[in-house]
């Protein structure tokens, strides 16, 4: 089959041969093992070139799709290219939940855990951070299981790829609870800067949207967690921010129906935690996408450095998300060893007007040794990054140990993780 020819946003024009869509675990075995240069593709949502590969793509969309429910051990064992959307209601239905998810439902869950992407919440960690087991075809086409307390596990579940083709991964499950969601606006400047933990704290999970052009917060997203006598009455006016009136979508002109449902109405955590309903396209992805991660309690000093350029980044910005993740210990993870706070940028789809934006963005926030989304769009390079993960090394020492002839590296990866040869 030919390979797609764009990713989701259509800043990337894949350079792979072709797109392979096996069947079965075994025929996916059997294509690895005859590959030179093998990469997996998921639901094309990353903004770079992390996904592509001068060799053949493969979607392990098409293996047989299983969720297997283990109650006694609170965990979920699911295929890898089952939409974190399609994976929730299965669990629901037994009484289970994820501890967190994205703002969109409509990416893979292998995808989303090999690029660390992440919900909300000051107490919840990335969706990596379920992870309790992984299970990847390595390059000579054999099998292998990776549990949480191996000594390669920590570097094998952010690992961008290239280790393997991941086919199943076994993830943590919590009692499924009920959100109630709401939105306010006009959350005052001082409030957001000076009053940051608290107001991340107000919620299960927390958002802030701006506009990055001066004066207040344009909207807050709280997402509570209710039990069945909850009564909480949700005031008109917070922090000197407006209760909204009705829905919101968080870009300024986009319509509201997308979104998940708010004014506090009661819904099931797959259908509050994420920004964004399944059954709508969330936008054209006409849009690019930027996120920087930096140590939670340096998050009133990146707002107030990211306010210095505000000139030079709302002109090219439809909205902007920060949001809190909780520290993991997975190698590369952007949020590996600290609480962070990202900040999320979504840019209009002009990369030459827009690089110049993220090389201040990065000068900006570089005092505070922000990491970058590793799928999404950014200038940093090796030199940049190296010293912001204590565990460079290893994971180039594991990649090389479980990938020698370089099956799955592409040219995202010899940039940031090089081998002579290159």
């Amino acid at each position: 089959m030919n390979a797609p020819e764009r990713n989701w946003a259509k800043n990337v024009t894949f350079g792979a041969r072709r797109l392979l869509t096996p069947t079965s675990v075994e025929e996916l075995r059997h294509i690895v093992g005859l590959s030179t240069e093998i990469r997996a593709l998921g639901t094309r949502h990353s903004f770079n070139d992390i996904a592509d590969t001068r060799g053949d793509l493969v979607s392990v969309a098409g293996l047989p799709r299983t969720v297997e429910i283990d109650s006694a051990a609170r965990t979920a064992t699911v295929s890898a290219g089952l939409r974190f959307g399609d994976l929730a209601a299965p669990l629901h239905e037994s009484g289970f939940a994820l501890h967190n998810l994205g703002s969109l439902p409509h990416i893979s869950v292998a995808g989303a855990c090999a690029t660390g992407t992440h919900g909300s919440g000051v107490g919840n960690r990335s969706l990596a951070g379920a992870v309790r087991a992984v299970e990847i075809v390595r390059a000579d086409g054999s099998l292998t299981t990776l549990e949480r307390g191996h000594p390669d596990f920590p570097g094998a579940v952010v690992s961008l790829g290239a280790l393997g083709i991941v086919t199943r991964l076994t993830l943590d499950l919590v009692p499924a609870f009920d959100v109630r969601q709401w939105v306010y606006e006009g959350l005052p400047r001082d409030q957001a800067v000076h009053g940051f933990d608290e107001i991340m704290s107000e919620g299960y999970s927390v958002s802030l949207f701006t506009s990055w052009r001066g004066g207040p917060v344009d909207q807050v997203w709280v997402k509570r967690a209710v039990d069945a006598e909850d009564a909480y009455e949700v005031p008109a006016a917070w922090r000197g921010a407006a209760l909204a009136d009705g829905p919101r979508h968080p870009v300024p002109g986009m319509p509201a129906g997308n979104c998940t449902l708010q004014q506090g109405v009661r819904g099931p955590w797959y259908e509050r935690l994420p920004h964004f309903r399944l059954e709508f396209t969330p936008s054209s992805g006409d849009e690019l996408q930027s996120e920087y991660f930096v140590a939670r309690q340096d998050a009133p000093a990146a707002f107030e450095a990211l306010e210095r350029i505000q000139d030079r980044v709302a002109p090219h910005l439809l909205i902007a998300e920060i949001r809190t993740v909780a520290a993991d210990e997975l190698w590369l993870s952007p949020a590996q060893g600290r609480d962070s706070v990202a900040f999320h940028f979504t840019w209009k789809p002009d990369a030459e007007a827009v690089t110049p934006v993220l090389h201040a963005v990065e000068e900006a926030l570089a005092p505070f040794g922000a990491r970058p989304h590793w799928g999404k769009v950014f200038p940093a390079g090796p030199d940049d990054l190296r010293g912001l993960y204590p565990d460079w090394t290893r994971f180039e020492e594991l990649a090389g140990r479980y990938d020698p002839e370089g099956v799955f590296r592409n040219d995202f990866l010899r940039r940031f993780f090089p081998r002579s040869g290159d």
